[in-house]
């Protein structure tokens, strides 16, 4: 969260889920600069019997909006995007699909595979909604980029980092 407050050069507004450990996080981040609310979505039981309901999403009944600090402006309090973004990351990666083997056993594999995932996702793959990949339509490139661009960017700031070696004595 500081991260992405000292990348901002202006105001915004900010919506997250009601998991508590947002509340600290933004507050430190953002010292209350920021228009942040609050959406909890509740939800009642499938309908259905044990079998069915396992694999099944709970019925929606309804949300509730809290305004955490600042004006935020009411029509653009949403989860929707963050929320399409996780389901574009679940279903690209297998490591984020629920119930999966695919999991990271690192947690710095698990950092690259996210890195390249939005490289791809932001820098090669055009998007039907824009004609081009998002990092065209912000200015950022001129060009889509391809795979073997991507490999290139690896092998040159790829990190030299490797863990301890010890010897083995006999």
């Amino acid at each position: 969260m500081p991260d992405i407050a000292d990348r901002l050069a202006n105001r915004v507004q900010l919506t997250t889920d009601g998991h508590r450990a947002y509340l600290t996080a933004v507050e430190k981040a953002f010292d209350n600069d920021i228009d942040y609310v609050q959406l909890v979505k509740m939800y009642g039981k499938a309908e259905g019997n044990d079998q069915e309901r396992k694999y099944s999403p709970n019925s929606f009944n309804g949300s509730k909006k809290t305004r955490i600090s600042g004006d935020p402006i009411s029509k653009f309090i949403s989860t929707s995007y963050v929320e399409r973004q996780n389901l574009t990351m679940r279903m690209h990666m297998r490591r984020f699909t629920r119930l999966t083997n695919a999991f990271s056993k690192k947690i710095e594999n698990h950092g690259y595979a996210n890195a390249l995932h939005f490289v791809y996702y932001n820098f090669v793959k055009i998007h039907n909604s824009l004609s081009v990949t998002p990092a065209m339509q912000a200015g950022l490139t001129k060009r889509v980029m391809s795979v073997e661009d991507i490999a290139n960017l690896a092998s040159i700031k790829a990190p030299k980092k490797r863990g301890s070696y010890k010897k083995n004595r006999i």
